[in-house]
């Protein structure tokens, strides 16, 4: 894309900003310091206009000057997991509007991994985002008193955290399965260590209960497309006629091992999935699964950061951020039979 330039050749300032985007400067500001407060729309088109003009917000000069990196670091467990593309994504467009750098980590699920890259890393970033962490609440605990840190999908006591709420969303994915007509349900496990795998299992559990269904566990299982051949044959086993997965990722890889054994989704078997990531509608059948605000959590965790380490955004230096999720209805899921029982 073709860079503007001001009409004196000077450095844009936030005022050229707003001219090129055709709103208020305070609406620049609050766009770039505090995004929740602008509509998408209206964001985005200020957001280009920044960087059409190249313009390098004043809160990162001032902490140029006071010997920061202008960095943040953003540590994930797999950037092969389409699930945090949007995160990568919504981190990265934020940072850059505030005038930082991201620094990408892939912490191949390891909390060794992530230990290490944090002490390599204090040096050389302003903060850090952690996205579904394998670390101990103790040891994230002791990273957040030295350095400012946001986690995501990872709620620690006195850590800003942002929560993609799926485990609400494993209650209307048990309502919809029993509404169909299942009354044996599995829940296909993710990882031992995951956070959120724990606490999807602890609603898994609530819910069911609450409906009479009668539950299997399976797993864990790591949580790609690789393990969806066994954990596919590990649900034939446990007599269900449905299952809530982990991820979309097994999920995918179930419905490939079903259709390799000849058995039909949904008429023999109903699968739910949890994220709907990037071609999830693309499967067949469709998956049914929960859907999740990926790039705005990635954009709420840095405007969280943003509040730790700049007195402009001290306005949004909240603790805790949750946001909502809801069951998206596709093909993978059905009567038992394919008729109502």
């Amino acid at each position: 894309m073709t860079l503007e330039t001001t009409d004196n050749g000077k450095p844009p300032t936030i005022r050229d900003v707003a001219a090129l985007a055709g709103v208020a400067t305070s609406t620049v500001s609050r766009a770039l310091s505090n995004p929740g407060r602008v509509s998408a729309r209206t964001r985005e088109r200020i957001e280009t206009a920044a960087s059409r003009l190249n313009y390098v917000p004043s809160s990162h000069a001032r902490a140029l000057s006071s010997g920061r990196t202008g960095a943040v670091a953003l540590l994930v467990p797999d950037v092969t997991n389409p699930f945090y593309f949007d995160i990568i994504r919504g981190t990265q467009n934020q940072l850059k509007a505030s005038g930082y750098t991201q620094l990408l980590v892939d912490t191949e699920e390891s909390a060794d991994v992530e230990r290490e890259a944090l002490r390599k890393l204090r040096s050389s970033s302003d903060g850090v985002i952690m996205v579904a962490s394998r670390m101990s609440d103790e040891q994230l605990s002791a990273v957040a008193a030295t350095h400012p840190l946001v986690t995501i999908n990872r709620g620690v006591p006195g850590v800003p955290t942002v929560i993609i709420d799926t485990p609400a969303s494993i209650g209307q994915a048990l309502e919809h399965l029993a509404s169909l007509g299942h009354h044996s349900v599995t829940y296909v496990a993710g990882p031992a260590g995951s956070w959120s795998n724990a606490k999807r299992m602890a609603a898994f559990d609530e819910s069911s209960s609450q409906l009479g269904l009668r539950t299997v566990k399976i797993g864990p299982f790591s949580p790609k497309t690789t393990s969806g051949a066994v954990a596919a044959d590990a649900a034939l086993r446990s007599g269900s006629t449905a299952c809530i997965v982990y991820n979309d990722l097994i999920a995918i890889g179930m419905l490939q091992r079903f259709a390799e054994r000849g058995v039909r989704v949904p008429e023999d078997v109903s699968i739910v999935g949890c994220d709907d990531i990037f071609g999830a509608d693309f499967c067949n059948p469709p998956l049914t699964t929960i859907t999740a605000p990926t790039e705005q959590a990635g954009r709420v965790a840095i405007t969280m950061l943003l509040g730790q380490l700049d007195p402009m955004h001290r306005n949004s230096n909240r603790r805790l951020a949750v946001l909502p999720t809801y069951l998206t209805v596709r093909g993978s899921t059905g009567p038992f039979g394919g008729s109502a029982q």
